[in-house]
């Protein structure tokens, strides 16, 4: 055994959180068996809700409006929403202290792809030349994405083109984009496990994120069951901002057949990524090597998939977007234990750190929660904040958890209160209710002691009449 520990992520994209209950019709039997052997955070949130600024925040600790990517990331505009060059990374204070680090999959974190600047020694991200020459040697002449057949497309409006919702494929994991970054994690650490020093290797899926591909087989063990909407797929939306209602419309054009397929689709991509999961875990047990390593297993953010009437991610602040997979197994780690602590996804930069025995990154954004890994039910964890900047389209979004409440301040409509312990599939918008009123100011000063807390200066220092939006503003001593 190391000095200190090693370290595995397994993230997917787009995963919801709720697969991973115990009653889903979803299979994940090596996620299972990492919460059986270590902890699941059955509350668990992505600070944003889409791809780039979630991952960004992982790897340095900051919320996006600290760490400058806002929205996905954008190639041809090449002057916004870049990472800031002054940010440390957690890989950075591991690479520091004595780690190898490798990093296979996709990335997504800043567009210049420039893995080995941010503390990632072993760089098999899918812009690297390792991650192409796989796919040669695997495909050949044969594109990444296969064909499907059955597949299912979004053609309307007019004028947008078709965009592939999902499909069925012949082709396996193994020879998809999955199993190769999957493949090249594992040549990393056949020779990592054979050194003295310790590693860290960050593995990374596209998948589950749309299209949902599935290869044939597994996508037939979810096709022949039942598998019914969400509770919630057919919610009005009447009293929620009119931009969801908006976002509602582009998905009527699917017959609940074309849903069906989807969510099939869906899961069996999740069954998928849990078997290459496996062979990781496989190989590291094999090895002698798994009970030496803290295994962490999360997504960047989930999907809609129906719920609400809507799928994907971007317009709304549901918890199926923003409650994530998130599963850590090692030493020290309590077994078989449900927490029920609301941790972030940037909460793992000072988390791992603290585990390591690293120098800190000390931001006001994240705390480590190495305390719960052991006391899952201790108190001072019913708190947490997102926020979402919009993705093309502008819009300013914050959310706030206290206990059973959220909060969602919306800067382009009406606000949002739900009280997710009678109402956990958010159809009832308490915002505008008299009744709730106080607790509307109660969640709005909160909001306002996150943004403060964590230097959201234009927004804290707007005072301006015409964009006073909150039911209290930031000036605590007038509250």
């Amino acid at each position: 055994m190391t000095a200190k520990p090693n370290i595995l992520f397994l993230m997917a994209d787009q995963m919801q959180g709720r697969v991973l209950d115990q009653d889903h019709d979803c299979q994940t039997p090596c996620l299972d068996r990492l919460a059986g052997e270590g902890m699941r955070f059955t509350r668990a949130y992505t600070p944003n809700n889409i791809c780039s600024p979630t991952r960004a925040s992982i790897m340095t600790g900051l919320l996006p409006h600290n760490h400058g990517v806002l929205e996905v990331l954008y190639p041809k505009m090449a002057h916004m929403h870049a990472i800031l060059p002054d940010k440390a990374h957690f890989a950075q204070r591991l690479s520091g202290a004595g780690y190898s680090t490798g990093y296979f999959g996709k990335w997504h974190v800043e567009r210049n792809n420039d893995l080995e600047r941010f503390g990632w020694q072993v760089d098999g991200g899918q812009s690297s030349a390792s991650y192409k020459a796989l796919i040669e040697e695997i495909l050949g002449e044969e594109p990444l994405q296969p064909e499907c057949d059955p597949a299912v497309y979004i053609t309307d409006p007019p004028g947008y083109g078709p965009h592939l919702l999902c499909g069925v494929t012949e082709r396996p994991a193994e020879r998809r984009g999955m199993g190769i970054a999957t493949t090249l994690a594992l040549r990393y650490l056949e020779d990592a496990v054979q050194k003295a020093e310790p590693w860290c290797c960050f593995l990374s899926f596209q998948e589950p994120h749309d299209p949902y591909i599935a290869e044939r087989s597994i996508y037939e063990q979810y096709q022949r069951e039942e598998l019914p909407p969400p509770p919630n797929a057919a919610d009005p939306l009447e009293d929620r901002p009119g931009l969801y209602r908006r976002a509602q419309g582009i998905w009527k054009q699917l017959s609940e057949a074309q849903k069906r397929q989807a969510r099939a689709c869906y899961f069996a991509s999740i069954s998928e990524v849990d078997a290459q999961f496996a062979r990781v875990v496989d190989f590291l047990e094999a090895q002698g090597q798994l009970e030496d390593t803290i295994v962490i297993a999360i997504s960047d953010h989930g999907d809609l998939l129906g719920a609400h009437g809507l799928f994907f991610k971007d317009i709304s602040a549901f918890e199926e977007i923003f409650n994530v997979p998130f599963i850590v197994r090692g030493p020290g780690v309590e077994r078989g234990a449900l927490c029920p602590g609301r941790v972030g996804l940037h909460d793992l930069c000072p988390t791992v750190l603290e585990l390591a025995g690293c120098e800190p990154i000390d931001v006001p954004d994240s705390r480590s929660f190495a305390p719960l890994l052991s006391t899952p039910a201790a108190a001072g964890w019913d708190r947490g904040f997102a926020e979402y900047y919009g993705n093309r389209h502008r819009l300013t979004q914050k959310v706030v958890w206290d206990g059973r409440w959220k909060f969602v301040f919306n800067g382009f409509d009406y606000d949002e209160l739900y009280d997710l312990d009678t109402d956990p599939w958010e159809m009832k918008n308490l915002a505008q209710d008299p009744a709730y009123a106080g607790q509307v100011v109660k969640m709005t000063q909160l909001f306002w002691h996150y943004a403060k807390r964590t230097d959201d200066a234009p927004l804290v220092q707007t005072l301006y009449p015409a964009l006073r939006l909150g039911k209290v503003g930031p000036l605590e001593e007038e509250w």
